[in-house]
């Protein structure tokens, strides 16, 4: 089955916004594509620079071969060739099962096949806060850039009208595969029927709490924290292990850990890294990864300091004045407060009061769920069209842009695609850039 969209009508040589956001609206999927979720339609895509999209092109190659080095560096701390300390972070809070299971020789090499980061587009370029290996939004953007490239066809949408399409079935060997999603992310389910539906081959859509392994392929659209929820999961963990089917993302929750960032910028590991990307791809990551820390109570030698903080223990965070918190306290991952912005505190938006209990919270987590601490980078303002259904009339918005390309790793070659970029483009007085109902959701396009 194909996308339809015949009954949108052809646009005009000045298309007036008011009918162009009609038009997005018209062309909503019946039933939507969130549970019970909405955003603010645009007339418009986002204008990224030719620069911009150059280097988003760039960056995910770069983020598949940083993946494959996260993964190395964590099976040679398990292995004793790199400090255990790496490994012992990773692990913490997680069942032995699984981690055992990700060390499997038939998975031993696997890394995520879908790659999107998190970007805040600043001032100075972009600023990456996270990695997603199991991210939303895949069938959202696949639909935002059909439908904006049908708007006008002059517009040069990011990936093409089909690459959200093209890169994800690229992921698996022909014929499709098996989407299984779980409670937890019952809220992504529309989206990805709307793809499956739309995509060329055998998908399905299946609930991931009592899938039955057929030895097709299985993209996992569920998290690893959610797996005493999932009764079939044993069975699916142990029949990838064994070979018997390919999932992505692969059962190895090290790989899903915020805490990569910190491990990046750690000073002891700086060699390895150079010598894992090359010392060019290194420089690059460091321009857009933001200084980030792990949050361990272990005691500092007294005549030394936490580099780039300049304090002796973390507990010192409290008594930072509010120009001092341009930080960022979230979880690692591996808990179900880990996504969706649940457990994030920016230091600058926080009471003193509020920013002393985050921090005392982090530091009590450390043994069973890490805390990462980073640079607060704000994004740099834009203003953007939007339609107001209260009034009828487009408006302008100021905001700040969350920019989240979705990179696709080929099965059949390892090469790397950009499928598109999704914006969302919230209130400016909004610190954390997520999906939420007063933001903007647009597809991006190349600039003139």
């Amino acid at each position: 089955m194909m996308p339809v969209l015949s009954r949108l009508s052809p646009p005009s040589a000045m298309p007036d916004p008011n009918l162009q956001a009609e038009r997005v609206r018209a062309a909503m999927p019946q039933g939507g594509l969130f549970a019970e979720k909405e955003w603010r339609l645009s007339p418009e895509p986002f204008v990224l620079s030719k620069a911009e999209v150059r280097q988003l092109n760039q960056l995910g190659p770069l983020l598949h071969r940083f993946q494959k080095a996260c993964d190395l560096l964590y099976r040679r701390s398990r292995g004793g060739t790199l400090p255990a300390w790496i490994a012992r972070d990773l692990d913490r809070g997680k069942p032995a099962f699984l981690l055992e299971a990700g060390l499997s020789p038939a998975t031993v090499t696997e890394t995520p096949r879908v790659i999107r980061p998190d970007l805040i587009l600043t001032p100075d370029g972009f600023s990456a806060t996270e990695l997603d290996s199991v991210p939303g939004g895949i069938g959202l953007t696949a639909w935002l850039g059909e439908t904006y490239a049908s708007l006008d066809p002059a517009h040069e949408i990011v990936g093409g009208p089909r690459g959200m399409f093209e890169g994800f079935a690229s992921i698996f060997g022909e014929g499709g595969a098996d989407l299984l999603v779980s409670q937890e992310s019952a809220g992504y389910r529309p989206e990805m029927e709307w793809l499956a539906g739309h995509l060329p081959g055998d998908w399905r859509v299946a609930d991931a709490e009592t899938h039955e392994i057929t030895g097709r392929d299985v993209y996992r659209f569920f998290e690893l924290f959610d797996l005493p929820n999932l009764p079939a999961s044993d069975a699916l963990i142990a029949a990838a292990a064994a070979g018997r089917v390919k999932v992505t993302a692969p059962f190895k929750p090290w790989l899903e850990e915020k805490l990569w960032s910190a491990l990046f910028w750690s000073h002891p590991l700086r060699e390895v890294w150079k010598r894992e990307l090359r010392e060019s791809n290194w420089k690059r990551l460091r321009e857009v990864f933001p200084q980030s820390w792990i949050v361990d109570p272990a005691d500092v030698p007294h005549h030394a300091v936490i580099p780039g903080l300049e304090i002796g223990s973390f507990s010192e965070l409290k008594s930072f004045t509010q120009k001092e918190r341009e930080l960022v306290l979230k979880l690692s991952g591996f808990n179900e407060k880990a996504w969706g912005s649940r457990s994030v505190t920016v230091g600058q938006d926080a009471s003193q009061l509020e920013w002393g209990e985050a921090v005392d919270e982090a530091i009590a987590s450390y043994e069973h769920a890490p805390y990462v601490l980073q640079r607060f980078h704000a994004g740099r303002l834009v203003t953007h069209p939007w339609w107001n259904p209260e009034s009828g009339r487009i408006e302008m918005m100021e905001g700040r842009v969350r920019l989240c390309p979705y990179y696709f790793v080929s099965a059949k070659d390892d090469s790397v695609s950009l499928g598109g970029v999704l914006a969302t483009i919230c209130p400016s007085d909004k610190k954390i850039l997520h999906g939420m109902r007063d933001a903007i959701l647009v597809p991006c396009r190349t600039g003139d």
